[in-house]
């Protein structure tokens, strides 16, 4: 039987794609091979031995190109990419995740009219196979709920304060010039990616697909010394955490910081690192943890993705075709910690009931219960103000 051979026409050369170039320069497949890679600027030198154009057309008018790989940041040019390779019959795999969760409903119908596949396990938390693991082995309806940290640049900081008592300007930077953060970072540390990533991955857990604009999305941005110094008193660590959980017929989803304790997974994944917990009726919790931030980890996940396609590889979506799905809701009520600079933001939430409060000329905070509801509805307004937010569950 003759071995089938991937030609790749790759879209971008950032951090992922030339670590996926890298990749494949050291371990030589004779069965993938990128065959040419379009880029914005054509001028800028690159170390790497394959042809360069900044025409899209380059790419999918070459009769050698049997596969694409998009690995770009913008959101709308990787819509139209993965758009034209699956009507065009292109197996496709992408890594942008913002683009997926805006689109992923229709690109799955499109898989599905034109008999293509697209993956693209390698947006949701890099080198940690979520997705095909939530396809093929998770593909009853025995999961209860997925949680955990899935953006390795935030967790780098947040381990780096943590750990070593560097201040968040100090890590960030750090973070930055190790490749883990972007010169504006406001993508991992305000939660989007997270929260891009988690609807990705509800798609695959539940069935669901929930708009971004419906999540709750905090960040830790505002996070200040006083935060850490309450984390460090109860004995517990922030970690900025994503989590789709259902009760009953009913699925919940947020992202934002938590108040984690000890004997929790979570607590101990550092620097760069995702961890995922996994949690089922009869399996109770199931860990999977690798590195979610830098450009060989998440270009060896995308390597996974290519070589898939070698046995024809493709999602099956069972728990998106299953007749049965938990209706999303933001009816819970949830405790969690607010600290606030000025004392009339403090009447910005409604709590339904406090259980500690502290007020000082510097540092005010309350502890109470809360409706997700209203944190949704209120949390474009929240951003806007010197407060801090993070989920303090009892355990």
């Amino acid at each position: 039987m003759k071995q089938k051979k991937i030609n790749i026409g790759l879209f971008g050369f950032g951090t992922v794609g030339k670590g996926l170039y890298d990749v494949l320069q050291r371990i030589q497949p004779q069965n993938v091979k990128i065959v040419s890679v379009c880029v914005e600027d054509i001028t800028k030198k690159r170390d790497a031995d394959i042809p360069f154009t900044n025409r899209a057309d380059d790419i999918f008018n070459n009769k050698d190109i049997n596969f694409i790989v998009e690995l770009i940041n913008d959101a709308e040019a990787a819509y139209k990419i993965v758009k034209r390779a699956l009507v065009a019959g292109i197996p496709v795999v992408s890594g942008n995740k913002r683009m997926l969760a805006y689109h992923i409903m229709e690109l799955i119908k499109l898989q599905e009219q034109y008999n293509t596949p697209l993956l693209y396990d390698a947006s949701a938390c890099g080198s940690i196979p979520v997705i095909r693991n939530l396809e093929e082995y998770y593909d009853n309806d025995l999961l209860i709920s997925i949680k955990g940290i899935l953006n390795g640049s935030s967790n780098f900081i947040l381990s780096k304060i943590f750990n070593e008592g560097m201040n968040y300007d100090d890590s960030l930077r750090l973070a930055q010039e190790l490749g883990f953060a972007e010169s504006n970072p406001t993508f991992d540390i305000e939660g989007w990616d997270s929260l891009f990533k988690l609807i990705i991955i509800t798609v695959h857990a539940f069935g669901v697909y929930v708009p971004p604009k419906d999540v709750l999305n905090v960040g830790i941005g505002h996070m200040n010394s006083y935060d850490i110094q309450f984390a460090n008193e109860k004995g517990r660590r922030i970690k900025l955490v994503g989590s789709a959980e259902k009760m009953d017929d009913k699925l919940v989803l947020s992202v934002m910081p938590q108040l984690i304790s000890r004997q929790k997974y979570i607590y101990s994944v550092e620097d760069e690192f995702n961890g995922v917990v996994i949690k089922g009726l009869f399996y109770y919790k199931q860990f999977m943890f690798g590195q979610g931030a830098g450009g060989h980890p998440t270009g060896s996940a995308v390597l996974s993705d290519i070589t898939a396609q070698l046995y024809d590889y493709k999602y099956e979506y069972k728990k998106l075709n299953s007749r049965q799905h938990p209706h999303y809701t933001t009816d819970i009520t949830f405790r969690i910690y607010f600290r606030f600079t000025n004392e009339e933001d403090q009447s910005l939430l409604d709590f339904e009931s406090t259980s500690e409060r502290y007020l000082s000329a510097n540092y005010k905070y309350v502890v109470g219960d809360i409706s997700l509801a209203q944190l949704i509805e209120k949390v474009d307004m929240l951003r806007e103000k010197d407060v801090f937010i993070a989920a303090y569950p009892h355990d």
